[in-house]
């Protein structure tokens, strides 16, 4: 069943504090409060927590249980293949977690007889590349004191185009949804390499899952827009 699960308070609800939150990002970086008493662990510490957030959002793309409930699809298992689908009775089948019907080709992208779903192996790559940049700075000593602020500055930027990728498409909305990942790994590094305390990087860490949460909504809202929009009858992602 296509639940209208957010309505337009709610995201914009959503879309305000997220706007909020980066200008808060945007304070520290102009205005660095300081800090004193630097918590001695605190790398370790945050290093550990994104790290974790991060595998957790990679095993998170490869179910599809789960990328079925972000796009809230009613879904049917065909046989042992998980990734077809049943909708529009039998005719129409899911790939790349999404419906086959043609209203949504440009959030999938085609190699050779494969199809993919843009958003899904974004987020995947994105995952990968901050993983292992965390791993690089919390855990192997690379430091960026220089570059702290311009790291912010490019983690904004990407942090606000991820929030927007459903407005691009295909390999568009793929690149989009990778600098999404980057630019939460950006702005976290360059906070904690700026203001170098714990609080602030669990503040930031906060805000991080919550950009994720609403960008996950900005996304269901809009599988919601383009079914409502289909005319499809007996459409079994509607009903």
């Amino acid at each position: 069943m296509f639940q209208q699960h957010k309505n337009k308070s709610d995201i914009k609800y959503q879309i305000l504090v997220s706007v909020i939150g980066l200008l808060l990002v945007f304070v520290l970086t102009v205005f660095p409060p300081t800090v004193t008493g630097d918590f001695p662990w605190r790398k370790t510490v945050i290093g550990v927590i994104f790290s974790i957030f991060c595998v957790l959002g990679i095993l998170a793309v490869f179910s599809s249980n789960q990328c079925g409930k972000i796009i809230n699809l009613k879904k049917k298992t065909v046989g042992s293949d998980s990734a077809k689908l049943v909708s529009h009775g039998t005719s129409t089948v899911l790939q790349g977690h999404h419906p086959t019907c043609g209203m949504f080709d440009a959030h999938i992208f085609r190699i050779k007889d494969k199809t993919w779903c843009a958003a899904c192996i974004g987020l995947l790559i994105g995952g990968l590349l901050a993983l292992a940049g965390a791993s690089v700075y919390f855990f192997g000593g690379w430091h960026v004191a220089e570059h702290s602020s311009l790291m912010i500055l490019l983690g904004t930027v990407g942090v606000s185009f991820g929030l927007f990728q459903f407005k691009f498409k295909n390999l568009i909305r793929l690149f989009m949804n990778v600098i999404f990942v980057l630019g939460t790994l950006f702005i976290l590094i360059g906070v904690d390499e700026l203001v170098r305390s714990l609080f602030f990087d669990l503040f930031v860490f906060s805000l991080i899952v919550f950009w994720l949460f609403t960008r996950i909504s900005l996304s269901q809202w809009d599988h919601e827009v383009i079914c409502s929009g289909c005319e499809t009858e007996n459409c079994s992602f509607r009903e």
